[in-house]
């Protein structure tokens, strides 16, 4: 699952951030397409500002967030809502923001039997993240908190997992200029 609904409010570039020429390529589609190189059970990115559709790569299913100004809480919850109705266990959850997380690092996370299980890129605990079905009701329902609040409540439940990639996070137009 990708998380990619939020206005980008800190971009001050023309258009959209998701939308802008990150290498030659929507920045979106990087994230997207890494997550659809891990080849796990599916592929969801959670939307909501703006309409993505024409940048992404086919074999990815879009769920709209109607509530996406209230929080990232509110399109994780779109998102879970979405794996419950398809019986899936477990969610691994990126950020259509961070394009240098490659296929390796979903997969390094997916595989992890932990109730929680993050990347950890030199010690640093990034995005992606991996949260079983049996976390999914510790989780906020508004908010621009995650499953950070609950890797912090609870960290008996999480298990770090080292991979490979950048964890950088394209913000501003600086940080796209910098990383372009």
């Amino acid at each position: 699952m990708i998380l990619a609904a939020g206005s980008g409010s800190r971009f001050a570039g023309g258009g959209h951030k998701l939308l802008a020429a990150f290498r030659g390529e929507p920045l979106v589609a990087w994230a997207v397409r890494h997550a659809l190189e891990a080849e796990l059970d599916a592929t969801l990115l959670v939307t909501g500002a703006v309409d993505l559709r024409a940048a992404l790569p086919e074999g990815v299913e879009v769920v709209e967030n109607p509530r996406w100004a209230q929080g990232q809480a509110t399109s994780l919850q779109a998102g879970i809502a979405r794996a419950r109705d398809g019986g899936f266990d477990a969610v691994v959850i990126g950020l259509g923001d961070q394009p240098l997380i490659p296929a390796g690092a979903w997969r390094a996370v997916a595989a992890s039997r932990s109730p929680i299980a993050v990347a950890t890129f030199e010690g640093e605990p990034r995005p992606p993240t991996r949260l079983a079905a049996s976390v999914w009701p510790m989780l906020p329902v508004d908010g621009d908190e995650g499953a950070r609040l609950v890797m912090r409540r609870n960290p008996e439940l999480v298990e770090q997992v080292a991979c490979p990639g950048r964890p950088i996070d394209i913000d501003t137009a600086e940080d796209l200029a910098r990383w372009n």
